[in-house]
């Protein structure tokens, strides 16, 4: 039976209610997170917390726990619905309150959710790669945000899926961005590109840690943007996120990148996330 955390109450998911008058309903009005379980740890629960509060501090929202806190509650998810392999899901919405686009007085509370459930690692796509789609981003200017409000990322989805691919990737004006769920990474004459951490992409955990990997390998980094043509011409390319860890593209559009199998820096960088996952209590600095 699965354990949820609901406002300070820890209940069964059969008794979890949500009132229809919630602003995550009505406006999609809040932020989320997802923090990876390995080996019955949390991986960079830290980090996670730190910018969920962040994002909920953009929408001018208050949240009434540190990131100590939050890490508390995902702890005890995750122990309470025995979960070794898996992730936690939190969200905060501005609350419950009648329907109107102002927000509401200070009576209203933050609703927070949240809970634990299995999520095996993706073996075969991390060994074999998978294939992306381009779409264009059409998504607001505040993509730094972990907002709820994913419809146009929903959409992106859809549509690489009905294409047989496992990602969408955005294009701005001629410029890759990020995925729809993902960050893009491109390996070019031995040097890693990835678009800046501005507004225009969410600065993802996992690149993060893929960018920490880089500083103490050697491997040289641009963070930069550039062009859907120069994506298509990368030696390599892959995707990172919490759940898809450091996934190889072997193919963009139909369009096969390099020989067709994961690359050299692509795979290098995929052993050292290996052994950060080894002491998931680590920090970015």
């Amino acid at each position: 039976m699965t354990i949820y955390f609901n406002n300070g109450v820890y209940q069964n998911k059969e008794d979890v209610g949500v009132s229809i008058d919630d602003r995550g309903y009505y406006f999609g009005d809040g932020v989320y997170e997802v923090i990876k379980i390995y080996e019955g740890q949390l991986y960079t629960a830290h980090e996670h917390f730190t910018r969920f509060l962040q994002s909920a501090q953009k929408i001018r929202l208050d949240l009434p726990y540190t990131v100590d806190e939050f890490m508390e509650i995902a702890g005890k998810l995750m122990v309470d619905n025995g979960i070794v392999e898996g992730h936690v899901y939190i969200q905060a919405t501005r609350g419950v309150a009648p329907r109107m686009h102002n927000f509401p007085g200070i009576d209203s509370k933050p609703s927070i959710t949240a809970y634990a459930i299995d999520n095996p690692r993706p073996l075969s796509k991390l060994k074999e790669g998978v294939a992306v789609k381009t779409v264009d981003d059409i998504r607001w200017l505040r993509c730094d945000i972990k907002s709820l409000n994913l419809l146009a990322n929903v959409l992106a989805k859809q549509d690489a899926y009905e294409a047989g691919c496992a990602e969408a990737v955005f294009v701005r004006e001629g410029i890759v961005t990020e995925g729809s769920s993902s960050n893009m990474f491109g390996v070019k004459d031995g040097i890693l590109y990835t678009h800046p951490a501005n507004n225009l992409i969410l600065n993802g955990i996992t690149r993060r840690v893929v960018l920490k990997c880089c500083a103490e390998n050697s491997i040289g980094v641009m963070e930069e943007p550039f062009t859907l043509e120069q994506f298509n011409d990368m030696d390599e390319v892959f995707l990172t996120s919490t759940t898809s860890e450091i996934t190889p593209i072997i193919s963009i559009d139909g369009r096969t990148i390099g020989n067709g199998e994961p690359g050299r820096i692509t795979e290098r960088l995929q052993h050292v996330f290996e052994q950060t996952i080894q002491h998931p209590s680590h920090k970015l600095n």
